[in-house]
């Protein structure tokens, strides 16, 4: 059964970095375009940044840009390295694969999988 794992999430200061990782399994997701969404208590779920299936195009929520970065390896990876870290990115992380599309999109509701998400906390 295919399925998407997130890890990397934990308790940071403001100011602080983490990696947030999201591996794949039961299928291959490399032909997918990939990304992570992110959801705070009392907010709907929103797009945080995607990546194209090679790795060549990536996009970002305002946001994060330039304090976000997402890439992805060959094996069935994708990572989210966040640095500046903000008490407004409090939130639970989750990485999704769109296998209808070739585009990065910001819609929630094209993406087919969804992990069970990670929490970030980042305090002030």
């Amino acid at each position: 059964q295919a399925q998407l794992v997130e890890s990397g999430g934990g308790l940071v200061q403001a100011g602080g970095s983490l990696r947030l990782s999201c591996a794949a399994s039961g299928r291959t997701f490399s032909s997918y375009t990939m990304a992570w969404f992110r959801q705070a208590p009392g907010n709907e779920r929103e797009f945080v940044a995607g990546i194209s299936s090679s790795g060549g195009v990536t996009y970002y929520a305002n946001s994060v840009k330039g304090r976000f970065t997402i890439s992805r390896d060959n094996a069935n990876t994708v990572y989210l390295q966040m640095n500046s870290l903000k008490p407004e990115d409090t939130a639970v992380y989750y990485c999704a694969a769109d296998t209808a599309g070739w585009r990065i999109r910001a819609d929630i509701n094209v993406y087919s999988y969804w992990g069970q998400g990670t929490q970030v906390t980042v305090s002030s």
